[in-house]
């Protein structure tokens, strides 16, 4: 079968282009503007990538389009489609119809932490030999790879797919996840996100209990104990059994000495994790983890030996060089609560050396300034801030005031590049936080810093 992926680029749909690939479809796609990690999976699988989206591609005449939830009304080339009658599905549908069929489905949603918690629980399968697929947001290092549908597609086993709340497709706007059967489910957390496609907070909670009520009562749901949206959303109708997180009458963290923590479930400790991750979503990610992997039959103390050897996910913290002493890292973090996260996990780790954090406000929910006022307090760890502030409708300097001179915002890209070059020095560690490839700042931080 011939595929053509329309927003192939992101990380959901290349995800289906490197499966499709690997069970032995053909496959291409087309997308504006991409960026790896991504492009570069893509290229190394010889994927062929379209530029644009010009209605000459109805020409591939493939035998069917999976249409990613970047293309709108007006797209030349869905027009063209629908105009001509192909046939076209989203990449949910297709994904559960030819992928999630017949296996077993851990599925890891909430706001924070999906990626990390999905890559986590994929490398603890891994390690116990059970050979999972997975797609998940971004690439596990464990792996390097975002996307496989290991063992064949007929063959059943497990599969670990990140369960996104954002919508299907222009033609179906529930959200992604309400197309995975899941059997494991795990639900990290739950805050107001996506202000370009959901009112409010409410709105969301009522995505994620179309999800919750249509999960079997054979299946799990590991959901953090502490979060009141999740309660809520329980409470709204659940009828499947439930095993808290990071609470003392479930499954609990107590940290030790070198990062380290141990795992309690229900008072009884499973075991010490001993790794270099930092942070307390680290450690909330993986009691999820390690819950979920006890329902796919991995017994706590064979999860805990797992984690000791996880590397982590390419852009959640990414060392991405070091230069005259100074430590450059590319980060996801792209809503306060995960800026201040990143932030608290670097600073454990780095103590009381300076941290210059560089931020891109680029999600829709970001642009749009619903989260501004809540920026700078979640940027108060670190000792700079610089934020790019081209193409937002609100006042970055202003939101950024109540931190001080410590803080600048430029709408000019080379001019925040100069600045932030003109500011650090030997020992600070920069971490830049955008969902986006951020102009390729990374790279381009690490030469004028060689060059200074």
């Amino acid at each position: 079968m011939h595929l053509h992926i329309l927003g192939i680029c992101g990380a959901f749909m290349g995800g289906i282009a490197l499966i499709a690939r690997a069970a032995g479809h053909r496959v291409t796609g087309c997308d504006a503007n991409a960026y790896p990690p991504m492009s570069a999976q893509l290229a190394a699988q010889g994927i062929e990538l379209v530029e644009g989206w010009g209605a000459d591609q109805v020409a591939l005449k493939p035998d069917v389009f999976v249409v990613g939830n970047v293309v709108t009304r007006g797209n030349a080339l869905m027009e063209a489609i629908l105009d001509r009658g192909l046939p076209y599905v989203s990449g949910p549908q297709w994904l559960r119809e030819n992928v999630l069929a017949g296996r077993w489905v851990a599925a890891v949603a909430g706001t924070h932490g999906k990626t990390t918690t999905a890559a986590m629980l994929a490398w603890i399968l891994e390690h116990a030999g059970l050979e999972p697929g997975f797609l998940i947001g971004g690439v596990p290092e464990n792996f390097g790879a975002s996307a496989r549908p290991n063992p064949p597609l007929d063959k059943g086993g497990f599969f670990v797919v990140e369960a996104d709340e954002y919508d299907t497709a222009f033609f179906d706007k529930r959200s992604k996840f309400v197309h995975y059967p899941a059997r494991t489910t795990v639900l990290n957390n739950l805050e107001f996100d996506h202000a370009d496609i959901f009112p409010d907070l409410a709105a969301i909670e009522t995505q994620f209990h179309h999800f919750v009520r249509a999960l079997p009562a054979s299946g799990l749901i590991v959901a953090n104990g502490a979060d009141a949206a999740l309660a809520r959303v329980l409470a709204r109708g659940c009828y499947t059994p439930v095993e808290p997180f990071g609470v003392a009458a479930g499954w609990n963290a107590v940290p030790a000495a070198a990062g380290g923590f141990d795992v309690l479930w229900r008072g009884e400790n499973q075991g010490r994790v001993e790794w270099a991750l930092q942070g307390a979503h680290n450690r909330a990610n993986a009691l999820a983890a390690i819950a979920a992997a006890r329902h796919c039959g991995v017994a706590p103390a064979q999860a805990i030996a797992a984690l000791a050897a996880f590397e982590g996910v390419k852009r959640r913290m990414e060392m991405r060089g070091v230069v005259n002493g100074i430590t450059v890292y590319d980060d996801f973090a792209h809503h306060p609560t995960a800026i201040a996260a990143t932030l608290e996990g670097l600073r454990a780790k780095v103590d009381g050396s300076r941290i210059v954090a560089v931020l891109e406000p680029r999600s829709n929910t970001m642009k749009v300034g619903v989260m501004k006022d809540r920026l700078a307090a979640s940027l108060a760890a670190a000792d700079r801030v610089f934020c790019y502030s081209a193409g937002l409708k609100w006042n970055a300097a202003a939101a950024l005031a109540p931190l001080g001179a410590k803080a600048e915002a430029h709408a000019d890209f080379d001019r925040l590049l100069e600045s932030i070059v003109e500011a650090v020095q030997s020992g600070d560690h920069i971490v830049v936080m955008s969902n986006g490839g951020f102009s390729g700042i990374h790279e381009k931080l690490l030469t004028k810093l060689t060059r200074r």
